[in-house]
């Protein structure tokens, strides 16, 4: 194998790749990458057999076609310490990759490709196509309330549910809940629904970067598929039953406050420095046209701040995690945001003013 390709054009396909690739492994083989020269093209691979990212791209010339593993990290590391404008060469010399480009020259151990795995392929049964910026946004204002590591494995990921020409994405730690709604082209009678893993969720929207163009979206038994014209990114699917989060929603809600995000943000964050560092619990107090932000901790110290809003009903006190009230106005595009309470032990409702496709559900904290 023997090819030559500018820097500046190799460089972002390797850190999408080394993206996927985890740096400790059991398999040594799944610390490296595939790299598959053909015609006058070179194929990237990283897998962590959970997920999958192949990337295309055009060689500046190929002299030998062929196929091998080589360190995920270390020719990444190479490549970014070249120059922008130089050309690589790339030679498979005695099962050792030497790599050149200017005065330097670097080789690096290989392992073959047939040692490299591939996720297994089985039938689509569904796909659509949607525009890739708007995937990525619709991911994006649910994705931080997916669980990390929490023992009930199907929270550690996202819900994917397709119904006549809408996507919805849900995600929930099992003390918040986010979900937004996408239209697509699509066609069914009965809802599908699916489990993106938390690795799966987090790569997709650091590949698209062409925002305007579109991505087709596929669906099999065990996978997830991303293409477009110069990659495509494969995810297993999570084995479970996600919970019915509807029943979650509060419908109840009767009273309302109406705030500036904005300055709602900057006060919470304000407040949250004497917080309990574990628990983050925050006590607000609800007052007509005014909103007051208590939190404490166990130095005994305390902070307070009255935000001006929008509310015109009862006195109420209620106490959240004020990282989750937070997370979601960190999402949430316009200036105006609507919180929707019904009592002191119910969940907020919490959604933008200026766009409902989006509803937020934070559980409440006993303070």
């Amino acid at each position: 194998m023997k090819f030559s390709i500018l820097q500046e054009n190799l460089i972002k396909p390797l850190q999408q790749v080394a993206g996927v690739v985890e740096r400790r492994q059991t398999l040594p083989v799944l610390s490296n990458v595939l790299m598959v020269a053909e015609g006058n093209s070179l194929a990237i691979t990283g897998t962590n057999l959970e997920v999958e990212l192949v990337v295309r791209l055009e060689l500046e010339q190929l002299e030998t076609a062929g196929e091998i593993t080589v360190p995920a990290k270390k020719i990444l590391d190479i490549c970014k310490s070249l120059p922008g404008d130089a050309i690589i060469n790339f030679e498979l010399v005695d099962n050792k990759i030497v790599v050149k480009a200017g005065r330097s020259r670097f080789v690096l151990a290989s392992l073959p490709a047939s040692d490299f795995p591939n996720l297994e392929d089985t039938a689509i049964t569904h796909e659509f196509i949607i525009n890739q910026g708007y995937l990525k946004d619709t991911i994006e204002r649910t994705s931080f309330a997916m669980a990390l590591q929490d023992v009930r494995f199907y929270l550690n990921g996202m819900l994917l549910e397709l119904s006549q020409n809408k996507l919805k994405t849900v995600a929930t730690d099992g003390h918040r809940l986010a979900l937004s709604d996408a239209e697509v082209q699509f066609d069914t009678d009965t809802p599908i629904q699916v489990i993106v893993p938390r690795k799966g969720i987090l790569e997709l929207p650091r590949l698209f970067s062409d925002v305007d163009s579109d991505v087709k979206i596929a669906l099999s038994a065990n996978h997830i598929r991303a293409e477009t014209s110069s990659l495509c990114f494969t995810s297993k699917l999570v084995d479970g039953k996600f919970p019915d989060y509807e029943k979650v929603v509060p419908r109840q809600t009767d009273k309302l406050v109406i705030g500036n995000k904005d300055d709602m943000k900057k006060a919470f964050s304000r407040v949250a420095i004497l917080s309990n560092e574990k628990y983050r619990g925050v006590r607000v107090k609800l007052q007509p046209d005014s909103l007051t932000l208590v939190a404490n901790n166990p130095e005994q110290e305390e902070a307070s701040e009255v935000i001006g809003v929008a509310y015109n009903g009862p006195e109420l006190e209620i106490g959240f995690n004020v990282s989750y009230l937070l997370d979601v106005m960190s999402v949430i595009v316009s200036d105006t945001l609507h919180i929707m309470l019904a009592d002191s032990n119910t969940s907020a409702l919490i959604v933008d003013a200026n766009d409902d496709t989006a509803q937020y559900v934070v559980m409440p904290m006993r303070l």
